[in-house]
């Protein structure tokens, strides 16, 4: 991936930010490493278990009708395992102590998350075949009426984890 340097250097500057996180990991929502800060935690194993919870996450917002995840909090006995959405198709793990301020945690690693899906989903772009990279696409201009947003029921099948890190 040749985001990967890019992501990597998010996680070092958000591990700066954030004094007690122990690790910060990116990873697809299908389990997949793209880069990781992990000391003393094999980063495979997190993306997998990452994936797990992902999966039973988007199901349960699904059908309590919350919208698409954003976050997700896990609490232990000593400390926290905090994912957030980054873009359509990545995910962000910030392992932190007990002590963290975890109203920093959510600020940081929202930041965080908004900035790594926006650099996956550029890359992504920029893979698909036959589109333009994102930056030398030509602005859309709009024409016609506004849209409007209308609601729709929750979905009951499928597996792809659907995250936004819209707030």
């Amino acid at each position: 991936m040749a985001a990967e340097p890019e992501i990597l250097a998010e996680l070092h500057r958000l591990r700066a930010r954030v004094p007690q996180l122990t690790g910060a990991l990116a990873a697809s929502v299908d389990g997949l490493v793209l880069a990781h800060d992990t000391p003393g935690v094999e980063p495979e194993s997190v993306a997998a278990l990452t994936a797990t919870a992902l999966g039973v996450a988007v199901r349960m917002a699904d059908m309590t009708a919350r919208g698409d995840l954003r976050e997700l909090l896990v609490r232990g006995a000593y400390g926290y395992v905090a994912t957030y959405a980054a873009g359509r198709t990545a995910v962000l793990t910030l392992l932190a102590q007990d002590r963290v301020n975890v109203g920093r945690l959510h600020l940081e690693g929202r930041r965080a998350g908004v900035r790594i899906g926006e650099l996956v989903d550029a890359e992504t772009a920029a893979r698909a075949p036959g589109r333009t990279p994102a930056k030398a696409a030509k602005p859309a201009t709009r024409t016609g009426t506004a849209r409007t947003r209308t609601t729709r029921a929750p979905r009951t099948t499928g597996t792809n984890a659907r995250t936004t890190t819209e707030s």
